[in-house]
């Protein structure tokens, strides 16, 4: 059975030698996310959560509440997700 060759990677390697080759990496946003961000963010979790636990404790004594039903949950829940789908853009 024949051996295979083994490449050690520096018979075949050339350094680059004008500037086109060479890459530098670029900073794009270094300043991260703007607060603003962070605290709509934070907000739309925590407003999502109260609304879950406002429905849970005196849900059907507020009449607007109580009007929405099962939608409430839809309403809390919604307002999480959306705050934890913005925590992918936060830097």
């Amino acid at each position: 059975m024949p051996k295979s060759k083994v490449n050690t990677g520096s018979e075949n390697y050339s350094a680059p030698t004008n500037s086109a080759e060479r890459r530098t990496p670029v900073k794009l946003n270094a300043s991260g996310t703007p607060r603003w961000y962070v605290v709509l963010m934070l907000g739309l979790m925590i407003l999502g959560l109260l609304w879950l636990v406002v429905n849970y404790i005196a849900g059907d004594k507020i009449p607007f509440m109580s009007a929405l039903n099962a939608w409430n949950y839809l309403i809390g829940f919604a307002l999480m997700i959306i705050g934890l789908l913005m925590t992918m853009g936060w830097k």
